[in-house]
């Protein structure tokens, strides 16, 4: 047989062997065509959880400053400084806190002072304090603590930038607008910062329900979304989920591992020049004392005291972190609990007080949300 008469003869034969295998391929490999699912056909991993009380090794309690009229963003005389105010976005500060800071920076850059004096060291002050760096002004904070004992440290670290930001009941008409436009502002921004060492990126966000989640408007929830930005929520069939629900949505969403995020960014403000004055402000008088003559304020819930800000006031949230668990990398939510999954641990939460100043974890809230997870990863399938 020569070389042509064999090619002839093997090449149609193992076509045929080819069609054979695909019709013998297993049913669940045809009919699953999503592969975002299936979590033992090996086409996209949703592990299981693992849960325990004895794998918690830290709870703690952040305050979210929450002003029912939305954000503070205006300018305001007292004696011979300028104050130029960024505080109270709830549960929206880590979504906002670029956004925000370029409306502050415009506002410093209109008075033509170069040296600021900026108060609060949280993702908010850093933020601004940065923008302002880029924009030519020295900058010095004035901050009670730094990262990691503020407050910001205590968040969970997802995109949410319309979370307990307002309640539209009180809130002007046109609050939505601007917080729409600093929420593209940032989400700009923070696309920066992907494959940085995992400073930020992106995950699967699961909602797990038995009914649609209906969500409270006011300090409780979110009253708007703004779309365009990340992925919109896609509804999931039971073919396509492990989860013993009837409403299951799952959609792309941006993650802020906290620790990595704080140093990287403080790190960069005092490369470029910034300086940091440990320096507790109580009352006007502090801020009169200060050598430079325009003051931004990110100072959060501290800001109620010095300026008598009566509507500002705390929604408390309590963290457990579990372990971590390196094949679990997304974030899920479910009624009374929720976790997402960071370099630095699990974090399961749930819960939000308004008015509450008491930053005490509780265990029966740890074992409550603990509960409620168990039982969730119990009857996942799989």
């Amino acid at each position: 047989m020569n070389r042509r008469n064999f090619f002839e003869k093997v090449i149609p034969a193992s076509l045929a062997v080819g069609a054979v295998a695909s019709s013998c391929a297993p049913k669940a490999q045809r009919l699953y065509t999503d592969k975002h699912y299936y979590i033992n056909k090996g086409y996209h991993q949703i592990p299981k959880l693992r849960l325990s009380m004895d794998r918690i090794v830290k709870e703690t309690v952040g305050l979210r400053p929450f002003r029912a009229s939305g954000p503070r963003l205006d300018v305001e005389t007292l004696g011979s400084k300028t104050i130029v105010h960024n505080y109270g976005h709830g549960g929206s500060g880590w979504s906002l806190s670029w956004g925000t800071g370029n409306i502050a920076r415009n506002n410093v850059l209109a008075t033509k002072e170069k040296k600021i004096a900026l108060l609060g060291c949280g993702a908010v002050g850093i933020a601004t304090a940065r923008l302002l760096q880029e924009s030519g002004c020295e900058v010095t904070i004035y901050t009670k603590d730094v990262p990691p004992n503020i407050t910001s440290n205590l968040a969970t670290g997802t995109w949410s930038p319309a979370s307990r930001v307002c309640d539209m009941k009180v809130a002007k008409p046109e609050l939505q607008g601007i917080i729409e436009e600093a929420a593209r502002f940032s989400f700009r921004r923070f696309q920066f910062l992907l494959g940085m060492d995992d400073i930020a990126c992106w995950a699967e966000e699961y909602s797990v329900f038995n009914q649609a989640p209906v969500y409270i408007p006011g300090a409780g929830g979110e009253d708007f979304e703004i779309h365009g930005l990340v992925p919109e929520r896609v509804r999931l069939s039971k073919k396509e989920h492990p989860f013993k629900a009837d409403h299951v949505t799952r959609r792309a969403n941006l993650m802020f591992n906290i620790p990595s995020y704080l140093r990287h960014h403080l790190n960069d403000f005092l490369i470029f020049g910034g300086k940091i004055k440990i320096q507790e402000i109580k009352k006007p008088e502090d801020i009169d004392a200060l050598p430079e003559k325009v003051i931004v304020n990110c100072m959060g819930l501290g800001a109620k005291p010095v300026f008598n800000d009566q509507e500002l006031t705390p929604v408390s949230g309590q963290l457990s972190c579990l372990i971590p668990q390196s094949e679990v990398n997304y974030k899920l939510y479910t009624q009374g609990a929720s976790f997402i999954s960071r370099k630095d641990g699990i974090y399961i939460g749930g819960n939000g007080i308004v008015g509450n100043w008491d930053t005490t974890p509780s265990k029966e809230q740890t074992e409550k949300t603990v509960g409620i997870l168990q039982k969730l990863m119990q009857e996942m399938r799989g």
